[in-house]
């Protein structure tokens, strides 16, 4: 591990994970000289699914910052880089061979966010003689089981209860007496917008970092990855510093603007008016609360519109605090639901955008040159199109976690499985997100000089959107039909001629066939 043949004593070892750099943490309060801070690259973590090569670069070059940085401050910190050659490529590894080269009687570490590093190291734990102790990572307004409990017996844990809760609890967006800002908790309604172009897209506001060297490492060690590092420069905060400027950019030039195109897609403009904030928020180099509160600030100062601004608070308190809720409840078995049976591999496409759906090849090709895309297209074109056409929803999963830069198992799992693919069998969503090309036209310009013609349901140049949307409702009538959201495609289907009903039917049939080819 490149290390010293004998280091300094040390009677505490203390696990940082990748996606815990936050400089705030109470562990980084003041300084210790028997304490080490343990940072790793290690195998387990880029190997266990296929990562985008952006979402190695970006963790580990914010990982180096960040032990720079707490070396900075006085703090003894052991990094164990990729190449070390004492490096045993797995957490419990390093951290019994540190251990012992430390003489330490103590480990400690994080709550892990994913079940199965939780999983991991509590049982490794627990088989040492060495003390062991988990201490809150002091980043989520929620504890892991919160959810459950304000749910209760509830068949259905709705996110809109839980995001008022919220609203509440922290007194965001109320006026003096309690009610919610504006007289509704909810302007979703104001935030379907096509852009029609105007305002501009603003400059991107993100730091430009070159690790070649770095990468060159990551390479050599042989990490399997997809997606070109080199395609674009990373543009990603690696540390508080960077995210903080990044925070403020978007309240100052995009929060305005953001609530009326939070939905909307535009071939140029692929950022449009979104934060961008995740891959910062889900390593913890931003807090969720001082984010939320920034962008009621500026609301309040009469600098952005409410609609935006409440938009963007549900996204962070509702929905990022409610799918950690969903993942802690339901897992290690949520990972496995399959409630509507789909099974059919991601065609391969899904690794080169070579597809003739404008809108995928758009969404997808995106995906694989910037490692992010924003959340219709991961909902309504991406995650459309895999409900309708009965794509794995597993497969989908480990394709969601390993492309995107802020993808972490908590958010991804059951943003994929419940709320995109309802594998879950309607735990998150109260029904099926699927359209046909008629709101992928309304939303944007993805339909313009595509291949395909959205107003034709059937035929050569039919848009496979149209008769898979409809053929999905057919084949699971048994399990939609008496869902009291989807009554009004029922009764349409219902009316349709038996011929027509075929012809959907058979068109929907050879698009599943040829899946590869579309």
């Amino acid at each position: 591990m490149n290390a010293p043949a004998t280091p300094a004593h040390a009677h505490t070892l203390r696990l940082v994970l990748g996606d815990q750099l936050n400089p705030r943490h109470s562990w980084f309060s003041q300084t210790d000289a028997q304490v080490v801070h343990v940072l790793m690259e290690v195998r387990q973590e880029t190997d266990y699914v296929l990562h985008h090569a952006q979402k190695i670069l970006a963790i580990f070059a914010a990982m180096r910052d960040f032990a720079r940085h707490l070396r900075a401050e006085g703090h003894r910190v052991r990094y164990v880089t990729l190449d070390d050659v004492g490096n045993r490529q797995s957490i419990e590894g390093n951290l019994a061979g540190l251990a012992a080269q430390y003489g330490a009687r103590r480990i400690e570490w994080q709550q892990p966010d994913e079940w199965r590093l939780d999983a991991q190291l509590r049982a490794w734990g627990a088989a040492q003689p060495l003390e062991w102790a988990v201490v809150d990572s002091e980043h989520f307004l929620t504890r892991r089981g919160d959810l459950a409990s304000l749910m209760g017996r509830r068949k259905q844990w709705l996110m809109e209860h839980f995001y008022r809760h919220m609203r509440r609890r922290w007194k965001l967006l109320l006026d003096a007496d309690g009610a919610p800002a504006g007289g509704q908790w909810n302007f979703d309604r104001d935030n379907r917008k096509r852009w029609p172009g105007t305002p501009p897209e603003p400059a991107d506001w993100r730091p430009r970092h070159d690790h070649g060297d770095l990468w060159d490492m990551v390479r050599r060690e042989g990490v399997r990855s997809f997606g070109d590092p080199q395609a674009v420069a990373l543009r990603w905060p690696l540390n508080r510093s960077e995210a903080l400027d990044c925070l403020d950019a978007f309240i100052h030039t995009a929060l305005p603007h953001f609530g009326d195109y939070e939905d909307a897609l535009a071939a140029e403009a692929p950022r449009l008016f979104h934060s961008l904030l995740s891959f910062a928020l889900n390593l913890k180099m931003l807090h969720p609360l001082e984010v939320v509160r920034r962008a009621e600030a500026a609301w309040r100062a009469g600098r952005a519109p409410l609609a935006a601004v409440e938009g963007f608070v549900r996204q962070i308190i509702g929905w990022r605090e409610y799918m950690r809720g969903i993942y802690w409840s339901h897992m290690p078995g949520y990972a496995s639901h399959n409630a509507l049976g789909h099974h059919a591999p991601l065609p391969r496409w899904f690794w080169t955008g070579d597809t003739h759906m404008r809108c995928l090849r758009l969404a997808i090709t995106q995906s694989l040159r910037t490692a992010h895309a924003h959340h219709i297209q991961r909902l309504m074109v991406i995650g459309n199109f895999a409900l309708l056409a009965g794509l794995e929803p597993q497969a989908l999963h480990r394709w969601y976690l390993g492309i995107y830069i802020d993808a972490f198992e908590w958010v991804e799992l059951p943003n994929t499985l419940g709320m995109s693919q309802r594998a879950d069998g309607g735990v998150i969503a109260t029904k099926p997100y699927v359209s046909s090309a008629a709101y992928l036209q309304r939303m944007g310009d993805y339909c313009q000089g595509c291949t395909y013609d959205p107003r034709q349901k059937t035929g050569a140049r039919a848009c496979p959107f149209n008769a898979l949307y409809w053929d999905f409702f057919e084949r699971h009538e048994p399990a939609l039909a008496s869902n009291p959201r989807l009554a009004l495609m029922y009764r349409q289907l219902r009316k349709m001629p038996e011929s027509q009903r075929e012809a959907l039917r058979a068109q929907a049939g050879q698009l599943r066939e040829r899946l590869d080819t579309l």
